[in-house]
C-alpha cells in the first residue's frame, strides 16, 4: 500500500486550506508536495518533504495573519514597531505547530504518512540572523506580543548570510559561511509593491524656497531599493499574528545594458553587486573603514526603510502625520536602531514641511530606548569623517539636535564645562565621533536597562549624567524569555509532568508555576522529576554523541556553559577549575570527586583573537583529561559546536548545573540563566546581571553564590590589583597556571596559551585570579549538593515553580503599560473579514 498516496474519503469541511484534521493536513502535505515542490514520492528529499509540511503549516498560519492586519489597519490600532539589528528566531516550524496547537495532529499525520517527524524538524536551516542574547530576546518579545495580543511590526534586516556556522578543528574554531536561504524559507512572504528608496552618500545643498523659507536638498551619491519580506510571528493559541518585516537591499536597476553594451562586463552589474552588499552578511569584520562604513550603512537602511513603511502605513489609515506618536510606538532595541531619530526628524523636516519644533516633539513621544551594555567599548560612535561621507544629511541634523540641547544645558549647567562635554552628542576628545548612545536618550522619551543592577549602574555610572538630567524617564525593565520555545516545545517530559500536576495555564501564564512548590515536599513527585531528568539527560547524550563523538555519563553532574565567548564571561574560570580538579586527581588517584560533565557551547567572534584562544584551551583540556585512565570517567570535558537556538533547545533542559560566572558588575542582564532556572537546573553564579533577581526569586539557599561584588571589583581595581601576587599565594591555583604555561595542554608547546598566563597574571582585566578559591570551593559545595539527590531534587523542583518572574510576557506587560501605553487587541476569525480572493474578482 502507497502510504503517500491522498487519503480518502474526502471530508468537506476539509476542503479548506485551513482545515485541522488529520486527514486534511495529510492531504494539504501531498497537495503541497506535488503543486509547490513539484516533486512525486519516489523523487521526493527529505528537505522536499519539510517544505511540504512547512507550507502545510503556513497556510493555517495566512487566515490568522490575514485576519490580524486587517483589524488592526480597520482599527487604527496603536502599534508597537520594534527595531533590532538583530532577530535571532530559532527554527520556525515546531514553534509554529505548537502555538497553533495542531503539534501532536501533525505528529501522528506525518507518522501515517510513513515519514519521521523529528526527521523534518531537523531539515530546518535556522536563520542565523543574530549574534546571541540581543537577537534572541528580540526574538521573544515578537512572540510574546503575539501572545498577548499586542499590535505589532518587528523591523529589522533579512541577513543573506547570518552569523556563521562554527566546525571545530584541531580544537579551533573554523567559521563557515551561513546559507540559510540555500533551499528558500517558506515561512516569508516578499511585498515588492512595498518597497522603498534609501539614498546614501552624496552632499547636501542649501536654498531659499519661494516662502523665503531656508530648506536643504539632499543629493544622493547613490541609491538602493529597500525590499521587504514579511514573516509571520504566531501568538500561544489565540488569532494574532504578527508580522516580522526584514528588508533586503537590492539595487534600482540590476543590470546597466548600456555598460554592457560598452564592452564593461563587470561595470553592468557593479551597482547592483554594491546594493546587495548592505544586506549580504551579519555585522561584516569592522577592523577596517570598509566594514565600519557597512555598519552604519546597514543601521540607516534598515531604519529608514522602516520609518517610511510606517508612513506608508499612516497613509493607508488616513492618519495625519502629527499624530505619528500617537500611531506607532517605536523601541530601539540597544543603539543600533538609534539613527532612526535623525531620520525621522530628516522625513518630517525635510520631506513632509513638518516645522523643527513640531517633528522634534513628534519624535521624542516617539522613541524609547533599551540600553543593553555596560562595556563602555560597546557604545557605538562613529567617526566624524565616516559619517559625513555615508550621511553627510543626518550629520546636519544632529548636529542642529546637539546645538540646541547644548543650548539648554549650558543655561542648566551653569559653567560646568566638564558636563556640558560628557552630554554632548559628539565626543570632542581626540578624533571627533557622533555617541550614539547620547543620540538615543536625547531622542527618546524613555530609557531603560534590562536587570535591576544593570539599571542601577546605568544610572550610577554609563549614562549617569542624563539620569540627573531626567531621572524620571528611567526606568528597569528585566528580560524574561517565551517559555513555549524553551519549556514547552524544548522540554516536552517536563511539560507534561507541569500540565498533568498544575493544569496546562502556566504555558500562557508563568506565575502559575508557584503551585509546585507544595509539590517538592513530595517524595514521589521528587522521584517523578528525577525520572524525567534522567531521560532528558540520556537523550542528550545520545544528540551529544553523535555531534561531537564523546560518550558521557548520565549519572553525572551536567555541568553547562553555554553562550558567546568572551573574556568577561570567563569561560577561563571555569576552565581553571577543570584543571584544578584533574591536578587533584593526578595527585591523589582515589580522591572521592563527585562525577561531572562539563558542556561548553559558544561562538567568539571571528576577529577576537583571545576568545578563539580560549576555545582552544577548552579542548585542548578536554582532549587531555577525556583520555586519561586516572580520570576514569570522573570527569569529561565537550565543547558543544554551533551552539544556537536549535541546539540550545536540546542543551537546556538536560542541564542541571547553570554555569553564570561574568565578573560582577559587566553582565548586563543575561538570559541563558533564565532558559535553565526554567527548566530546573541550579545556578553558580556571582552577583551580576539577572543573576541578582535570580536568587532573589528562587532563594539564596537554592543557587550557589561566589565571588566578588561590583563594589569590591571596583574598590580592588582602585587599589591597584597585582594578580599575580594572588597566583603566587595559592598553591593550587599556581599549579593550575603552571600546568598551561608549561605546555601540559599542548604537547609541550608553551607559547600557545602564553598569551592567556600573560594576560591573567600581568592585568586579570576580569579579576579571575581574585574570585577563583571563591569559585573553586563554591564549586566544592556543589558537589556534596548533588550527592543528596532528595535535596538537589527539591531544590531544581523550586528553581521551576520561582522562574515565573522570568517570562518575556512580564517583561512586555510591563512596557505596555509603563513606557508604551498600548493596549491588547483580540482578532476575531468568525468575524466578517475580507473575502477569498476569488470572490473579490467575481464581485469587481
Amino acid at each position: 500500500m502507497n502510504m503517500l498516496a491522498h487519503p480518502s474519503p474526502r471530508d468537506p469541511q476539509d476542503d479548506q486550506r485551513t482545515g485541522l484534521s488529520k486527514e486534511a493536513l495529510k492531504r494539504s502535505f501531498l497537495d503541497n508536495l506535488f503543486y509547490l515542490q513539484g516533486k512525486f514520492p519516489t523523487l521526493a528529499t527529505k528537505q522536499d518533504y519539510y517544505l511540504a509540511l512547512a507550507y502545510t503549516v503556513r497556510d493555517r498560519m495566512l487566515q490568522r495573519w490575514i485576519s490580524t492586519a486587517e483589524t488592526y489597519t480597520r482599527n487604527a490600532s496603536r502599534t508597537v514597531a520594534y527595531f533590532s539589528a538583530e532577530f535571532l528566531l530559532g527554527p520556525h516550524l515546531g514553534n509554529n505547530l505548537l502555538n497553533l496547537g495542531i503539534d501532536d495532529l501533525v505528529r501522528q499525520a506525518i507518522r501515517e504518512l510513513g515519514l519521521s517527524y523529528e526527521e523534518l524538524l531537523g531539515q530546518e536551516e535556522e536563520p542565523g540572523l543574530g549574534n546571541g542574547g540581543l537577537g534572541r530576546l528580540a526574538a521573544c518579545f515578537l512572540e510574546s506580543l503575539a501572545t498577548l495580543e499586542i499590535p505589532t511590526i518587528g523591523y529589522g534586516i533579512r541577513y543573506e548570510y547570518g552569523i556563521f556556522a562554527q566546525d571545530i578543528v584541531d580544537g579551533w574554531q573554523v567559521e563557515r559561511t551561513d546559507k540559510w536561504l540555500r533551499f528558500g524559507n517558506p515561512w516569508e512572504l516578499v511585498r515588492p509593491e512595498w518597497a522603498v528608496e534609501v539614498r546614501l552618500g552624496g552632499h547636501t545643498e542649501h536654498f531659499t524656497d519661494l516662502n523665503g523659507r531656508t530648506q536643504v536638498r539632499w543629493v544622493a551619491g547613490r541609491t538602493v531599493v529597500g525590499m521587504p519580506y514579511d514573516t509571520p510571528i504566531l501568538g500561544y493559541r489565540n488569532n494574532t499574528a504578527n508580522t516580522l518585516r526584514l528588508w533586503c537591499a537590492e539595487a534600482p536597476e540590476a543590470f546597466d545594458l548600456g555598460t554592457f553594451n560598452r564592452g564593461d562586463y563587470y561595470g553592468a552589474v557593479q551597482q547592483k553587486v554594491v546594493s546587495e552588499n548592505i544586506t549580504k552578511i551579519l555585522y561584516p569584520n569592522d577592523e577596517q573603514i570598509q566594514g565600519k562604513a557597512l555598519r552604519l550603512e546597514q543601521q540607516y537602511f534598515f531604519v529608514s526603510c522602516s520609518l517610511q513603511d510606517m508612513l506608508r502605513i499612516m497613509r493607508v489609515q488616513n492618519i495625519p502625520l502629527e499624530r505619528f506618536h500617537e500611531k506607532f510606538a517605536v523601541q530601539l532595541n540597544d543603539t543600533h536602531p538609534a539613527i532612526a531619530i535623525a531620520e525621522l526628524m530628516r522625513l518630517l523636516v525635510d520631506i513632509q514641511q513638518v516645522p523643527w519644533q513640531k517633528a522634534w516633539a513628534i519624535t521624542r513621544k516617539t522613541f524609547s530606548y533599551t540600553n543593553h551594555t555596560l562595556l563602555p567599548e560597546a557604545l557605538e560612535q562613529w567617526s566624524i569623517a565616516l559619517f559625513a561621507q555615508v550621511l553627510p544629511r543626518h550629520l546636519e541634523i544632529i548636529y542642529e539636535i546637539n546645538a540646541q540641547f547644548m543650548d539648554e544645558m549650558r543655561i542648566r549647567f551653569l559653567g560646568d564645562s566638564e558636563k556640558l562635554s560628557r552630554l554632548s552628542l559628539i565626543n570632542e576628545s581626540g578624533e571627533r565621533y557622533v555617541r550614539m548612545a547620547h543620540l538615543a536618550c536625547v531622542g527618546s522619551h524613555a530609557i531603560n536597562g534590562v536587570a535591576a543592577l544593570h539599571t542601577t549602574l546605568l544610572k550610577q555610572d554609563v549614562l549617569a549624567d542624563f539620569h540627573e538630567l531626567a531621572p524620571e524617564r528611567f526606568s528597569n525593565k528585566t528580560n524574561g524569555v517565551t517559555p513555549r520555545r524553551w519549556m514547552a516545545l524544548s522540554n516536552p517530559r517536563l511539560t507534561r509532568l507541569l500540565s498533568e500536576t498544575i493544569g496546562e495555564g502556566w504555558i500562557k501564564n508563568l506565575d502559575q508555576l508557584q503551585s509546585l512548590e507544595i509539590h517538592a515536599e513530595d517524595a514521589a513527585f521528587r522521584a517523578q522529576w528525577r525520572f524525567i531528568k534522567r531521560a532528558t539527560k540520556e537523550d542528550f547524550a545520545s544528540f551529544l554523541r553523535r555531534r561531537t563523538g564523546v560518550t558521557v555519563d548520565p549519572s553525572s553532574i551536567f555541568d553547562v556553559q553555554v553562550k558567546r565567548i568572551h573574556e568577561y564571561k570567563r569561560q577561563h574560570l571555569n576552565v581553571l577549575h577543570i584543571i584544578g580538579l584533574y591536578h587533584r586527581i593526578k595527585s591523589n588517584p582515589n580522591i572521592e570527586i563527585t562525577p561531572r560533565t562539563f558542556i561548553f557551547g559558544g561562538k567568539a567572534a571571528p576577529g577576537y583573537r583571545m576568545a578563539k584562544l580560549i576555545i582552544k584551551l577548552i579542548n585542548a583540556v578536554g582532549e587531555v583529561v577525556n583520555q586519561d585512565p586516572v580520570v576514569d570517567g570522573r570527569i569529561k570535558v565537550v565543547f558543544f559546536p554551533n551552539f544556537n537556538v536549535g541546539n540550545g533547545q536540546h542543551i537546556y533542559p538536560a542541564a542541571e548545573l547553570s554555569e553564570q560566572i561574568s565578573t560582577a558588575g559587566k553582565e548586563a542582564s543575561g538570559t541563558g540563566n533564565m532558559k535553565f532556572c526554567m527548566n530546573g537546573a541550579l545556578t553558580i553564579g556571582t552577583l551580576d546581571g539577572a543573576n541578582v533577581e535570580i536568587r532573589d526569586a528562587v532563594g539564596a539557599e537554592n543557587f550557589f553564590l561566589f565571588g566578588l561584588k561590583t563594589e569590591e571589583v571596583e574598590a580592588w581595581r582602585a587599589a591597584g590589583y597585582q594578580p599575580k601576587e594572588i597566583y603566587e599565594a595559592n598553591h593550587e591555583l599556581r599549579a593550575v597556571i603552571d600546568l598551561i604555561s608549561e605546555g601540559y595542554f599542548s604537547r609541550g608547546d608553551r607559547e600557545l596559551f602564553r598569551p592567556i598566563v600573560d594576560e591573567l597574571l600581568r592585568r586579570d582585566p576580569y579579576f579571575l585570579l581574585a574570585d577563583y578559591q571563591s569559585y573553586v570551593d563554591c564549586q566544592d559545595q556543589v558537589g556534596l549538593a548533588y550527592c543528596d539527590q532528595e535535596r538537589w531534587s527539591r531544590m531544581s523542583i523550586l528553581n521551576t515553580a520561582r522562574s515565573g518572574l522570568f517570562s518575556s510576557d512580564r517583561t512586555i506587560r510591563e512596557y505596555c503599560e509603563e513606557i508604551w501605553r498600548v493596549k491588547p487587541v483580540e482578532i476575531d476569525l468568525s468575524a466578517k473579514s475580507t473575502p477569498h480572493p476569488a470572490f473579490s474578482l467575481a464581485t469587481a
